[in-house]
């Protein structure tokens, strides 16, 4: 009895661990077209297009949220860094305010989403 209480806890634990793992993992890789923009201009003032370009490079470089409006859809993500304690590439901030295609995971939380960043065209 004792045996088989014990393979039943080993492979409940084993389970748990894996969906810690998978949960952890999470998001979708998409592919997303739109423009980039900077989250503090163009939010609080409507600021946007090659007049604001400078502008957003200098925020996004500050460390302002970068958000892609996906083309064609009123929705919006947040772009986040591929590792943690890491910036934005710098290819991402070169094209602030251009219509771009970036790739990466895709993540949905509390109503807002994310989009980390694996590559930019």
């Amino acid at each position: 009895m004792r045996k088989l209480v014990t393979t039943g806890l080993g492979i409940v634990l084993s389970l748990a661990t894996c969906g810690l793992v998978f949960a952890a993992e999470g998001g979708t890789v998409k592919s997303i077209t739109g423009n980039l923009r900077d989250g503090l201009c163009n939010t609080a003032m409507g600021a946007q297009g090659p007049s604001h370009k400078k502008c957003a490079i200098t925020c996004a470089t500050a460390g302002i949220p970068v958000v892609m409006v996906e083309k064609g859809t009123n929705k919006s993500y947040i772009l986040l860094p591929a590792k943690d304690a890491e910036p934005l590439p710098k290819d991402v901030i070169d094209k602030m305010e251009d219509d771009v295609t970036v790739t990466g995971k895709v993540y949905e939380k509390n109503g807002t989403n994310f989009l980390q960043v694996e590559s930019v065209k």
